[in-house]
């Protein structure tokens, strides 16, 4: 079996999802179902007797050193994060904790189970940790995308908790020989994203008739990655990369954020026309964010050329499915806004000047 942290949020809860799609190797499933872990993601396995969801915290050491010695997993894929850059300005407190003290004690617990291991189970197992481009800073636009062995160079709250992550993996495996693979992708999108991130934030709001708050001149590029793609390239790590080395996983779609959002605007139109004008009449240039990173571009050439993958869908085609995902799910939607996630929005959007 595996162990899945984080599995209950976004990315994680997709990826337990397509691994029964692909085994039946059960999992085990560990999240704090905090705002954005939402238990409901996986309901459809709640009957399925290869998985098991438990709530708790990466940081709560004893507990992941009991589970990893009652269930003896062959690999821990670690989605566990707070991920959001505009909370971590807010709030960077969460995201030490999180991501950094979380991590460290996840990898305590982990280097212990696996120390106990002899044989066959030592030498096939696996820790897996999920990062991001951010680490690697911003790019000016005519820079080389980031490979894997761009320097670090992180801006934000969040992508400075995220590198000191991969820090901590990066010296369990130097130090104390832990089989450690480590991703970082490009921005991913797609179904059970929580509605803060860009692209299910201007879905749900253009569906209200709502502003679609741009930031700066939306001229800041982003890589962006189908979430079923980085899913297939996590099980593509997993199976044959090698430990001690690090993948970066893109979908070869730079996009500016301007660009994003009026290419959703256009597939809202094409899958819910408004009876009066076009979705593109909401858009709203609002002050930008302190910190924004001017461009993110992942150079995914070793993921193609050692593990033989690539993502299957264009942007194009991810943002059609995308759509027509949670238009289909607008109760999912209503479900996860909640009160405190609406007055998130207000803190976060509420008091920024309007541009023309």
């Amino acid at each position: 079996m595996i162990i899945v942290t984080g599995g209950a949020g976004f990315i994680g809860s997709n990826f337990v999802l397509e691994w029964f799609a692909h085994a039946d190797e059960p999992v085990l499933t560990l999240d704090k179902l905090t705002y954005a872990g939402n238990a409901e993601n996986l309901e459809s396995l709640s009957d399925d007797s290869r998985h098991l969801l438990v709530q708790a915290d990466i940081g709560d050491q004893t507990l992941v050193e009991r589970l990893l010695a009652q269930h003896r997993p062959r690999a821990v894929i670690n989605f566990a994060a707070e991920s959001h850059v505009d909370r971590s300005i807010h709030g960077p407190g969460d995201f030490i904790e999180t991501n950094v003290v979380g991590t460290f004690r996840l990898l305590e617990a982990v280097r212990g189970y696996w120390n106990a291991l002899e044989g066959s189970e030592r030498a096939d197992f696996r820790f897996l940790h999920v990062s991001t481009d951010e680490v690697y800073g911003s790019l000016g636009p005519a820079d080389p995308a980031f490979s894997e062995s761009t320097p670090y160079a992180p801006n934000s709250p969040y992508s400075a908790s995220k590198a000191a992550s991969d820090h901590l993996v990066r010296a369990w495996h130097h130090t104390y020989g832990l089989p450690v693979l480590t991703t970082n992708c490009s921005n991913n999108y797609g179904p059970y994203q929580f509605p803060e991130k860009l692209i299910p934030l201007m879905i749900h709001n253009a569906l209200q008739d709502k502003a679609l708050p741009v930031y700066g001149d939306g001229q800041n590029v982003r890589d962006w990655l189908y979430v079923s793609d980085h899913c297939s390239a996590i099980r593509r790590v997993l199976e044959a990369g090698r430990p001690g080395e690090t993948y970066n996983v893109g979908g070869d779609s730079e996009r500016t954020n301007l660009a994003v959002v009026h290419a959703l605007c256009a597939a809202l139109d094409r899958q819910k026309p408004r009876a009066a004008v076009p979705y593109a009449e909401l858009v709203r240039f609002v002050k930008d964010r302190p910190g924004h990173d001017r461009r993110y571009a992942i150079d995914a050439r070793r993921m193609r050329s050692e593990l033989g993958w690539a993502p299957s869908e264009t942007f194009e085609s991810g943002l059609e499915k995308t759509v027509a995902w949670y238009l289909a799910h607008a109760s999912w939607t209503e479900r996860v806004v909640s009160g405190a996630y609406r007055d998130w929005i207000h803190k976060n959007y509420g008091q920024r000047v309007s541009q023309p």
